[in-house]
């Protein structure tokens, strides 16, 4: 039996219609987006911003083949002026969004600002992810150099990514930082909110599954394993705009502590320093210093099951 022909133009001209009563409708509920459209920060152009990043700051590893420690000064210098340049019209495009009716020069103003602000932190910032490279190299027995470990580990691209999504989030950039954010998500499958505080020598390993939210807060010398989840205590649905801003909702790691493999915790819990968490842990309450805490195997995360014992 034939299929009954389909008048495509008839029909295109009544999805067309339809789709722009949608449009429609939808910003007349969110007032910034006007008819006119918005241009927002471009997620392929900060990808391309991340990688000469990279390069400024780890010249002779991650920058061109030709540069030598004779001549990468010059290029830094050169690179930097040019990308962040380039990072500087994408905060003027969230600014432009996010304080609507901001003038031209306002707008360059502030961009400028933090931009030079976080030029200036990039020393710091530099010094910071040479010790989470060591801390790589310290612990991982199938690392052979630190170059191996700066070069070919994806977990080193997810925190390069994301301290400098952090300080962009600390200077007034935030939907700035949460695209370079999923930049690093989406090629590390590492997912860590640019809010999260993490402190000096961070090592992940492996790294495919993590997910550090917004208001955690990780210590020095802290190492993470695959599929550990730092998240959020359940809300009801469509609840999360109530309230949230300024509240803490995720764990606070202390120093030194390490969580294995699939571990998930919960809330706005407190983690002692020097403490374990074993692998596939479901955690909700706090955990005093120079603790283990492991599961009995048998139904994980029901009451009575996570035992919490000094060593």
């Amino acid at each position: 039996m034939a299929e009954a022909a389909i008048d495509f133009p008839r029909e295109l001209d009544s999805v067309v219609e339809g789709l722009k009563q949608a449009r429609h409708d939808w910003r007349a509920r969110h007032a910034r987006h006007t008819e006119q459209g918005i241009e927002f920060p471009s997620r392929r152009a900060l990808a391309r911003i991340l990688r000469e990043l990279g390069a400024a700051l780890f010249p002779l590893r991650l920058g061109p083949p030709e540069l030598t420690a004779s001549n990468e000064n010059a290029w830094v210098a050169a690179t930097l002026e040019s990308t962040l340049s380039q990072l500087g019209a994408q905060i003027g495009l969230e600014l432009r969004i996010a304080r609507a009716g901001i003038g031209s020069v306002e707008e360059g103003r502030e961009a400028e600002r933090i931009v030079g602000a976080f030029a200036a932190s990039l020393p710091e910032l530099r010094r910071a992810l040479d010790a989470d490279v060591e801390a790589g190299y310290a612990n991982d027995p199938a690392a052979r150099s630190v170059d191996e470990v700066l070069l070919s580990y994806p977990s080193i691209g997810a925190i390069i990514h994301h301290r400098i999504a952090h300080r962009l989030h600390q200077l007034g950039a935030p939907l700035t930082a949460r695209v370079i954010a999923e930049v690093a998500h989406g090629e590390s499958g590492i997912d860590i909110h640019p809010g999260a505080r993490i402190g000096r020598s961070f090592f992940i390993g492996h790294g495919t599954g993590i997910v550090i939210g917004e208001t955690a807060v990780i210590g020095d010398r802290v190492r993470v394993h695959q599929g550990v989840t730092l998240g959020g205590e359940p809300i009801a649905a469509g609840t999360a705009q109530d309230g949230v801003a300024g509240v803490r909702r995720h764990p606070d790691i202390g120093d030194d502590v390490v969580i294995f493999a699939g571990a998930v915790l919960l809330g706005p819990i407190t983690v002692g320093r020097r403490s374990r968490i074993g692998g596939n842990v479901w955690l909700r309450q706090d955990v005093p210093p120079d603790s283990f805490v492991e599961t009995n195997g048998t139904r994980i995360g029901v009451a009575g099951d996570v035992q919490v014992a000094n060593p």
